[in-house]
């Protein structure tokens, strides 16, 4: 690493002064993030300040790359610090807040002339211009070092010097001091990064292609710390490529892709059951003819220890320089189904695997992690899943902005392959209902590919049936993509309420009839059945084949059909579209008339605005006689008992064409 003038280009030309060794341990991006910020730090401050123990420094920009280096060097050398930042930055500064302040405004002038008892400090490292740069001169009260870092006003030492007895004024560039002193600080720095004196930045990559991106983002100062651009990761056909869940069905094609059509000539594959898997003999045999030299291993990559030995066994010669971890187990069932043991099942292989494979590789190993679209776009049932998906997902992202080379692909399902290839026909035909559709082998391998060379961190690989047929809009983060295909949230509604109304207008062996049909209708739908003709009312819901997940799709059905709020043990409780149309007659009965009665009250609490008056109050009373009549002559009573008997006794139509047409008030 080190200072390579000219280096933006396919060949640069390196003077062997300016460059220096890379600590172990050490990624590319990170040794791509010391030299020029650290160099620069302390070219100024001890170079050209020879700051020294018990004097003080002042910092503009301290969550820039080279205001955090100098705040490190600082406090080596053995001075107090005072800093400026934005606000929402002063978290990645590690000062107190009596040596913080803003940099948007000049109040840092009065706070540390304050804190320092009007003293000032000693050396400012300036990066800021016009009324900020001539408050930091009022900081150095007794003279002192002002360094001009920034160079956007850059001011003539003499007349510096005039206005403030006892300040040198010095603009710089790191590059004046020459070869040969680069190359010493630049061995200096390594030694106290080896001797953790010095720590290196934080660090933000962004790939070599999205380089115009990378360069607006460091125009707006939206940074922390320093920006790297990284070339896309090249696997090197000598080194060992370990794929983790490799004797499963997809991790199998994939590491005979990697064999066959990317050359790859090491292979370790894991999986928990190793050699007696099934198939495995045969893989490896395959993976051999093809002239590869591959070990195969009993390892649960959630053991730490066990995938350390693994690791370990991989010989110098040829180093590890990828890792595809498409170790993953399905447990699928509704939230609240999902226990402890449910959850780590589900967690354990994709989660806490790579969560070691991240704390085990070198940091410049390639690593690809096999998520799942259930982590982006949601799915029922899938919670645990989604949840370990995501977290995939985070990880990938975590590890590339810090330079290392990761990609997390997000797979739809897998027609011949994978975990959604192994669901029950049932389960199949509810994932295409959802709009997903199933990727070819050589269409997702080759989706690998251009994912492994791509410029993106997390990528999904997912096919979509036709916008038309109103599949892809159930998943909510793609309504916004949909445009006039969307659904129309309210016209459900309205159906559903039209359907309450029809259903209120007739009796209730009407109503069953149906409701049953609606029934068997949905039950059809979901269990994927050609029509309803084949769902009989006495047949139990069980043997047609429900699970946790089917029951909820049925619940989610029935109630936008409905407008009820049904629970999701519906067909436990009432085991047959029979029993379970027969309850939907009872709860919409029920829904009516509790609406009824809060039509009434919301009535009677408008009495005492309504009736303000004796000829009012008399107009209302005898509205209400007549309403009282005319319930004991829909009834065949005599009109006597109490009113509210009376009104419980009214059917919802009758209650009502009462309110619409018997109650006219004023």
């Amino acid at each position: 690493m080190g200072m390579i003038p000219k280096a933006f280009g396919p060949l640069a030309v390196a003077d062997h002064r300016m460059v220096t060794r890379i600590p172990a341990g050490w990624s590319f991006a990170r040794a791509a993030s010391v030299p020029i910020v650290f160099l620069t730090a302390y070219y100024a401050l001890v170079d050209l300040a020879g700051l020294r123990p018990g004097e003080s420094l002042l910092v503009h920009s301290a969550a820039g790359g080279v205001g955090m280096a100098a705040i490190q060097l600082a406090r080596h050398l053995g001075a107090e610090v005072y800093a400026t930042a934005s606000e929402d930055k002063w978290q990645a500064v590690e000062l107190s807040r009596e040596h913080l302040a803003s940099s948007r405004t000049c109040d840092f002038e009065q706070q540390f002339l304050g804190a320092t008892g009007g003293r000032g400090v000693d050396v400012v490292l300036n990066s800021l211009a016009g009324e900020f740069a001539d408050a930091s001169l009022r900081m150095l009260p007794r003279g002192g070092r002002f360094l001009e870092l920034g160079k956007t006003d850059v001011r003539d030492p003499v007349e510096v010097a005039d206005a403030h007895p006892g300040v040198s004024y010095q603009a710089f560039d790191t590059v004046e001091a020459g070869p040969q002193r680069i190359g010493e600080m630049l061995h200096e720095l390594v030694e106290l990064f080896e001797g953790r004196v010095l720590e290196p930045l934080p660090v933000t990559a962004w790939d070599v292609r999205q380089a115009p991106e990378a360069l607006r983002h460091l125009s707006q100062a939206r940074h922390v710390g320093k920006l790297v651009l990284t070339m896309p990761p090249v696997w090197d056909a000598a080194g060992t490529v370990l794929v983790t869940g490799g004797t499963g069905a997809l991790g199998a094609e994939v590491a005979r892709h990697l064999v066959i059509e990317r050359g790859v000539r090491n292979l370790v594959l894991v999986s928990r059951r190793g050699p007696a898997a099934s198939g495995a003999a045969e893989l490896v045999a395959q993976l051999t003819a093809y002239g590869a030299e591959v070990s195969l291993q009993a390892c649960d990559v959630a053991d730490r220890e066990t995938l350390a030995k693994v690791l370990a066994s991989i010989p110098d010669e040829h180093p590890l320089t990828a890792v595809v971890h498409a170790a993953g187990v399905l447990d699928d069932g509704v939230s609240e189904s999902l226990t402890v043991e449910r959850l780590d099942q589900v967690l354990r292989p994709k989660v806490d695997g790579a969560r070691n494979l991240l704390e085990l590789i070198d940091p410049d190993v390639a690593l690809v992690l096999f998520s799942s679209v259930s982590g982006v776009l949601g799915s029922g049932g899938q919670g645990n899943y989604a949840a370990a998906n995501s977290f995939l997902d985070a990880l990938a992202q975590q590890r590339q902005s810090r330079g290392l080379p990761t990609r997390s692909l997000a797979w739809g399902p897998w027609a011949e392959h994978g975990m959604a290839s192994t669901l029950r026909e049932a389960e199949q035909d509810r994932l295409a209902r959802s709009g997903l559709l199933p990727i070819s082998t050589e269409e997702g391998l080759s989706q690998f590919d251009a994912a492994c060379g791509g410029a993106h961190t997390v990528v999904a690989p997912v096919r979509f049936s036709r916008l038309s047929d109103g599949n892809a809009i159930k998943f909510s983060v793609l309504q916004g993509l949909v445009g006039p295909h969307r659904v129309n949230k309210a016209a459900t509604a309205d159906d559903a309420e039209s359907l309450r109304k029809r259903l209120g207008r007739l009796p209730d062996a009407e109503q069953h009839r149906i409701l049953l049909d609606l029934v068997r209708m949905h039950v059809a739908a979901v269990l994927g059945f050609a029509g309803s003709q084949e769902i009989t009312a006495d047949g139990t819901f069980k043997v047609l084949g429900f699970d946790s997940l089917t029951v909820v799709e049925l619940r989610n059905r029935i109630n936008g059909a409905t407008g009820l709020r049904l629970p999701a043990t519906l067909v436990f409780n009432y085991p047959t579209p029979d029993a379970l149309a027969a309850h939907l007659v009872t709860a919409l009965s029920a829904d009516r008339l509790a609406g009824t009665f809060e039509e009434l009250d919301r009535w009677a609490a408008n009495l005492p605005t309504l009736a303000r008056d004796e000829a009012t109050r008399a107009q209302i009373t005898t509205r209400l006689q007549a309403i009282l009549q005319s319930l004991a002559d829909v009834s065949g009573g005599t009109g006597g008992g109490s009113v509210p008997d009376r009104l419980r006794s009214a059917t919802d139509d009758e209650l009502f064409q009462l309110l619409d047409n018997d109650l006219e008030l004023p």
